[in-house]
């Protein structure tokens, strides 16, 4: 019978014989060369400015701070933000879907670029396959430009799959960064990218997943993190990929796009209708802000994509940090959690010093990546013998309705965990697109806030303690026998509950290998 070391040693020997057999099908892009670099800086006249002199001494560090907990209040917000927007929208997603919420914000950022204002998208090339028609039409229009982060050089079809094992390290190097800043004023940031599942409107699957918005000096932060990947020599403008369409044509689909966003929608949200709406519900958000000390880090784009990822990322390290200095309690709520022997050996002392940690992340049953919970799965002992408190999230969690502005959604499908938050003492939060993972840790670009904010931790606090509850969550531990207990308001399983066997066996396979830092 095969070990546990033996699966992983075969097949990281096939995945190099097939990769060393492919490697002359690999050939880069050559890096791009932007030219000079021009000044940004916050515009000076326009609503956020007037927003920003209201509530924040122009003397002072702070940013004021909301949190962002809902999907419809996240879709809400940022559709408000573009009708003010006077200058300018740097945007910067992981995902832009095509569906019903990705083109109404599509067409009103068209409809932003009608008016004079530049609008600058940056995607991550991983997801872009499938939705290029839309991005094509938004770059024709002289006031948007759109940039594909790292792309692949084959662009469809079977060399697009096989740039994955051919130029394996390289394509493994994505921007997970989500920041969105109008007039370098006013900046969101977190786990959300930009989808019907995100906002709460897909009937069948929506993520419990949460942002910040931010007023104040550091949305000039998230313009810096957001220049820094714009002007990457691995960020190509979407022409150099794409035929985009004739400018006659795409004029009339830009004029459609921009139509369709006036007519009657297929949302459960309420959205404001025209610049003097989105102004009198921003200015609430703005009037109810925390002020409070805090810093932007991101990771910087590789120099290069080929150079060995085995350090921790400047985001990582942030997190290390908080997580030496902690004294009480560390609360983690992440959508994908993974740490390794590395990491757990960081955590040695925990019960020595009476330090608490505890984490709530997917469950088989509500996770949307079996590969993703097999990395889990695989350091899910390991983490509770190292004292750890795990807690799976339930598919039918009752807080649903809490989370997900959208009861049908709740009563006819599923939620899934997509924040990533973890809450020191109840005094400090870091929250943004990094989950506890080491492809976190490792490879991806991501974007953070650490937030010091006794009130914004201690809010956030209680929702993962909520999250954790018998009717949200299940409790993992192991009982007297060392095996794994998942314990809820409905008694003890001893395997993963509300799965069936084939999910469940996918999932026990993939675990034998040795593949987590890539989930």
């Amino acid at each position: 019978m095969l070990t546990r070391h033996v699966v992983p040693l075969i097949a990281s020997l096939s995945l190099l014989l097939v990769a060393g057999l492919l490697a002359g099908c690999a050939r880069g892009l050559p890096p791009v060369d932007h030219g000079p670099v021009l000044a940004v800086s916050s515009v000076a006249d326009s609503f956020t400015t007037d927003q920003r002199r209201m509530h924040l001494d122009p003397e002072s560090r702070l940013s004021a701070f909301c949190l962002l907990d809902t999907g419809r209040d996240a879709f809400v917000v940022r559709s408000a933000l573009i009708e003010t927007a006077s200058q300018r929208i740097d945007a910067q997603y992981y995902i832009w879907n095509d569906d019903a919420s990705g083109r109404y914000l599509a067409g009103r950022l068209v409809a932003a670029a009608d008016r004079g204002v530049q609008v600058r998208l940056l995607l991550d090339d991983i997801n872009v396959a499938g939705k290029e028609s839309l991005f094509a039409m938004m770059e024709a229009h002289p006031a948007i430009s759109i940039r594909i982060f790292n792309p692949s050089p084959s662009r469809k079809g079977v060399g697009r799959w096989l740039s994955f094992i051919t130029d394996f390290d390289r394509i493994n190097r994505r921007m997970h960064n989500k920041t969105f800043v109008v007039d370098g004023n006013v900046g969101i940031t977190g786990g959300r990218n930009i989808g019907d599942e995100y906002f709460d409107e897909h009937l069948e699957l929506n993520f419990r997943d949460r942002d910040v918005m931010v007023l104040g000096p550091l949305a000039g932060a998230m313009t810096g993190n957001f220049e820094a990947y714009w002007q990457s020599p691995w960020s190509y403008p979407l022409g150099q990929l794409y035929e985009l369409p004739e400018s006659e044509r795409a004029g009339d689909r830009l004029s459609g796009l921009s139509r369709a966003t006036t007519e009657p929608l297929p949302f459960t949200a309420s959205v404001p209708q025209g610049r003097n709406q989105a102004e009198s519900l921003l200015a609430g958000w703005f009037a109810d802000m925390v002020k409070a000390e805090a810093e932007l880090v991101f990771d910087p784009p590789p120099e290069d994509l080929e150079a060995p990822a085995d350090k921790p990322r400047n985001t990582a390290k942030a997190l290390f940090d908080l997580i030496e200095s902690a004294r009480k309690e560390i609360l983690i709520e992440s959508a994908y959690l993974i740490l390794a022997d590395e990491q757990l050996n960081g955590l040695d002392n925990l019960g020595n010093h009476g330090l608490k940690v505890a984490a709530i992340t997917n469950s088989l049953a509500t996770n949307d990546l079996v590969t993703n919970h097999s990395g889990y799965a695989r350091w899910r002992r390991e983490m509770l013998e190292q004292g750890l408190e795990l807690y799976e999230l339930r598919p039918d969690a009752a807080a649903c309705k809490r989370w997900v502005a959208n009861e049908q959604a709740c009563n006819n499908g599923v939620v899934s965990l997509h924040s990533k938050s973890v809450v020191f003492d109840r005094e400090t939060l870091f929250i943004g697109s990094f989950n506890v993972n080491l492809r976190s840790i490792y490879l991806n670009g991501e974007t953070v806030l650490v937030i010091r904010s006794p009130q914004l931790a201690r809010a956030v606090a209680e929702d993962i303690e909520r999250a954790m509850a018998p009717e949200n969550s299940w409790r993992v531990s192991l009982n007297e026998q060392g095996s794994l207990v998942w314990q809820s308001r409905d008694g003890e399983v001893y395997q993963e509950p509300e799965t069936g066997f084939w999910r469940r066996a996918a999932s026990r396979m993939l675990s034998w290998l040795s593949i987590e830092k890539y989930l």
